[in-house]
């Protein structure tokens, strides 16, 4: 059975409208207006078309329930804003594991999408041919709050590159494509930076999914009852109990004493030693 997915167009966000531009184009979706609803359908997939802004309008998975649509998996093509502009294709889940200063519930994460957002990942890397962009990862951040599993695909990092023809292509290409559709290990990463470095190439490199990551700064300078809570938080929404510790990103004693408080809640640490290379 094929899954239901719900595509988010954001129209305040031109790399959305790029990237959704891109998938209309290529055939195949119906437009409709319900009660001040604009929407898309093809096939199984809806397209919800809206002109508020993403990462603080919650519950739009509600919305296209109430058009009779009841999504398995809510994406967003979006933007990715970094001050250093530098060109990137990402994919990451959302949700706060403290303050909500961008969107959604403050220490709340939306249930991942660990096999598709994996695939999309190494789809983009399979079909990119852009050799400047950094494909990657993004640690959780950021709302909006939903209750389906979620993920966003972005284009980064700047107005230079949100509208450009070939990233957008890239992206619709892979979200035409991309189905659950394998049994992958399910992990959450812990620790390393926002840009997750050692999480993709994990996923790309080995048969393995990554749902929510926690990265070394929201854990630096927390109680360890803090950090726990957090690791609860990315395992339920993922759906795991297992993790892949990126050892390297911080001091030797730091990563014993991380470990050891993930295995005080029944994580099991795998490492790339316990994975099955990609063919």
């Amino acid at each position: 059975m094929s899954i239901k997915r719900l595509f988010i167009c954001c129209n305040k966000d031109n790399a959305s409208v790029n990237i959704c531009e891109h998938m209309v184009s290529d055939g195949g979706w119906e437009d409709h207006e319900s009660e001040g609803v604009h929407y898309r359908t093809n096939g199984n997939d809806l397209m919800l078309v809206t002109d508020e802004r993403h990462i603080t309008t919650d519950n739009l998975d509600q919305v296209a329930s109430s058009l009779g649509f009841d999504p398995d998996v809510v994406i967003y093509p979006s933007r990715h804003s970094a001050k250093s502009g530098m060109p990137a294709l990402t994919v990451h889940p959302i949700g706060n594991y403290h303050e909500n200063e961008f969107g959604g519930m403050a220490g709340t994460l939306v249930k991942a999408c660990p096999t598709m957002m994996s695939d999309c990942l190494r789809r983009i890397k399979a079909i990119c041919d852009i050799p400047e962009y950094n494909i990657c990862f993004e640690a959780t951040h950021h709302g909006p709050y939903l209750d389906k599993p979620t993920f966003f695909i972005e284009i980064g990092s700047d107005e230079n590159y949100w509208g450009r023809d070939e990233p957008a292509e890239v992206q619709s290409k892979v979200l035409e494509t991309v189905q659950e559709s394998n049994d992958y290990p399910v992990m959450i990463g812990i620790g390393g930076g926002h840009y997750a470095p050692r999480f993709t190439e994990v996923a790309l490199g080995y048969k393995a999914n990554f749902g929510h990551i926690l990265p070394n700064y929201q854990m630096d300078g927390r109680e360890d009852e803090d950090i726990v809570h957090c690791m609860e938080l990315a395992a339920a929404a993922t759906g795991t109990k297992l993790a892949y510790l990126h050892k390297k990103s911080m001091k030797s004693s730091r990563a014993t004493a991380i470990k050891a408080l993930g295995e005080s809640i029944g994580l099991e640490f795998l490492r790339s030693e316990d994975l099955e290379p990609l063919e």
